[in-house]
């Protein structure tokens, strides 16, 4: 039996001996331009990880207010926007100065389709305990609706060198009065700044 395993695995070693038809050819790599000497491409590598400990106040980009609407007035989003910013330890640059980070931020009100799933069911049969007979069933119903939400969107730009440093959104349902709608706006401001500082 090992004689025969043997006289047949010959011919694979055999045809793996044989020379290799494939040969490996390169062209040389073309010189250089001469300006590459002179010119460094950032595109070449990834930017240097930001350090966000250094951002510690903040300005309205262009020192302008965010623009409200007729849901929230611009003092109301940027009352709220700058509450938020001061619970991730942020305050506001001193007067006349730009802060280490500029911010913008606008908001807009959306629709949204919800769904909700409900299952009904029913028992029908006869019997007591487990010694009648009968069925149960149930039937999914779903439920489709629109609401009205509140999107806050704010964007950071560093103070120095003006590059989007990073940017969030977040909503809310729109509530009816002005007590409603004001709670909907903390809420999506908070929802807005939830990732910032990114890990």
């Amino acid at each position: 039996m090992r004689t025969a395993i043997a006289i047949l695995s010959l011919p694979l070693l055999v045809a793996c001996q044989s020379p290799n038809p494939y040969q490996a050819q390169s062209l040389p790599m073309p010189p250089a331009p001469p300006e590459a000497a002179q010119v460094f491409d950032r595109s070449a590598y990834p930017a240097p990880p930001r350090a966000y400990g250094r951002y510690r106040n903040w300005s309205w980009q262009g020192g302008q207010l965010p623009a409200g609407s007729a849901w929230a007035g611009s003092e109301l989003l940027a009352e709220s926007l700058g509450s938020g910013l001061d619970q991730h330890g942020l305050r506001p640059a001193p007067a006349g100065q730009p802060g280490d980070l500029q911010v913008s931020a606008s908001l807009n009100l959306e629709r949204r389709l919800r769904q909700y799933y409900d299952d009904y069911g029913a028992y029908y049969g006869h019997g007591r305990h487990w010694d009648g007979y009968g069925a149960w069933g149930s039937v999914p119903l779903v439920r489709t609706y629109e609401e009205e939400v509140a999107v806050v969107y704010v964007q950071f730009f560093d103070g120095r060198d003006g590059q989007p440093v990073w940017s969030g959104s977040g909503e809310a349902r729109s509530g009816g009065s002005q007590s409603e709608r004001a709670d909907a706006l903390r809420a999506a401001v908070k929802a807005a700044l939830r990732g910032y500082p990114p890990y």
